[in-house]
């Protein structure tokens, strides 16, 4: 299929989700991928709502593309959410402030903190919510589906860009000019957490500069489960 076919196939699928989903929104963690489904739910879909989450230990960068990404795409309804202030004060008190390098236990608890609980808060209420994940970025997602029931959240869950490749996001971000996280330029493929993300070396998998110190079996941060697996979130 070519990039064509996949943008109006993703286009007709947005539009579909904004008919038959409201209220739905969209989780943007300002990866590559969530740049080309902010672009074109702006363009086609603009009624969904869009949201991010601010674990508090984003890069620099990422908070500038947020800024940029608010002016460009001002027809969006862009809402933050920030993990519980106590919940954090107290992981931090307790633990340390980089208690997740410690274990996986740890690293677990802080993830749970500051994004897996503000992520319910943000899709409670909606009938569906859409991601960036596509099949090619992991092993874990190869049957990704385009569309699947989140049972643990109650809801349809969307990955539009499932069967895109890498080749097809950075063509779409440059026929688009669609606006990216200068990290990318710098080998960050998979942007998360600045402590916990580093950039990767030629010939390294595109996640290999996530939660580095850590097994690949354990790399999962808890937002997207499918039964008693956890498929890893782009950017997340």
């Amino acid at each position: 299929m070519s990039l064509t076919q996949k943008i109006e196939a993703t286009k007709a699928l947005l539009q579909e989700i904004e008919r038959d989903y409201s209220p739905a929104v969209f989780a943007n963690s300002f990866g590559a991928e969530d740049m080309v489904l902010t672009d074109l739910i702006s363009k086609y879909s603009p009624r969904i709502g869009a949201f991010s989450l601010d674990t508090g230990r984003l890069h620099g960068e990422t908070y500038k593309l947020q800024a940029q990404t608010r002016e460009r795409y001002s027809n969006l309804n862009f809402a933050v959410y920030y993990p519980n202030q106590q919940a954090i004060e107290q992981f931090v008190n307790d633990n340390g402030i980089n208690a997740f390098y410690n274990s996986v236990d740890m690293r677990k608890k802080c993830c749970g903190i500051r994004k897996v609980e503000p992520l319910k808060r943000a899709i409670a209420g909606k009938k569906a919510w859409i991601t960036g994940l596509r099949r090619e970025q992991a092993v874990s997602r190869t049957a990704l589906a385009t569309s699947e029931f989140d049972k643990d959240n109650g809801l349809q869950k969307f990955n539009p860009l499932a069967d895109w490749t890498l080749k097809d996001i950075w063509d779409y971000i440059r026929e688009n000019e669609v606006p990216y996280n200068e990290l990318h330029d710098r080998n960050f493929p998979s942007i998360g957490c600045e402590p916990c993300t580093r950039a990767i070396t030629p010939g390294e998998d595109i996640r290999a500069g996530r939660w580095w110190w850590e097994n690949p079996e354990t790399k999962e941060c808890g937002l997207h489960p499918v039964g008693d697996k956890v498929r890893i979130a782009a950017g997340k």
